[in-house]
């Protein structure tokens, strides 16, 4: 909303300078606000930055805010980014911004809306979840993996595991809980685990159970 109403206040103001061109009344007050402007829009830039730069892991700026699970940075780092005579000038740039407003706009609408209803861990983290899965003693296979992020840090893991048909109830249990040790050893996020001891009964027969999903 913040981006979209922006953009098409900049847009309107734009064309209202087109068609109703008048001259720069105040440029006293707007140089101020514009020298305001840029010291806060940098020192906002440069903090956003530096966290991302942290949480990146080495992917590009596009692969971050791509897959990043804090929906608050890309919204920074893009409106920062979008911040940086003739009054028909005005009116174009006014217009221009306008136009990114929007663009970005469009660009956080598609990259968020999966974190507001739900997404899933990075292939990346689900593959080393069902590794540290597979490799606890007594697992045989992990017939189901399922993953949800309740926040950037708070993921949830959902599993129907096939143990050791031989394990009694106590000893079920200490693998089970092995098997989430690991899990949370590769990837910390996974603060929720839930295991459902089962039976292998092959692929094909797992795949008829349940419709596979992300």
């Amino acid at each position: 909303m913040l981006f979209s109403v922006g953009s098409l206040f900049a847009i309107r103001e734009g064309l209202v300078k087109i068609l109703h061109p008048h001259e720069l009344e105040s440029p006293g007050w707007a140089i101020a606000v514009l020298g305001v402007s840029i010291v806060l829009e940098t020192i906002s830039l440069v903090t956003a930055r530096r966290e991302a730069d942290r949480l990146r892991r080495g992917e590009s700026w596009i692969e971050f805010i791509r897959h990043t699970k804090s929906p608050e940075l890309p919204v920074v780092l893009l409106e920062d980014v979008g911040a940086t005579g003739d009054a028909r000038f005005d009116a174009a740039g006014s217009i221009a911004i306008g136009v990114l407003l929007g663009v970005i706009a469009v660009v956080l609408a598609a990259e968020m809306k999966s974190l507001l209803i739900g997404e899933a861990a990075s292939p990346r983290d689900v593959a080393r979840i069902r590794a540290a899965m597979e490799s606890a003693p007594h697992v045989g296979r992990v017939i189901h993996l399922r993953t949800l992020h309740l926040g950037p840090d708070d993921l949830l893991v959902a599993s129907k595991v096939a143990f050791d048909p031989e394990l009694d109830f106590a000893a079920l249990a200490k693998v089970i809980d092995e098997t989430e040790r690991r899990v949370r050893a590769v990837v910390p996020a996974a603060r929720l685990i839930f295991l459902e001891p089962d039976v292998d009964r092959g692929p094909e027969l797992a795949r008829s159970e349940v419709t596979p999903s992300s």
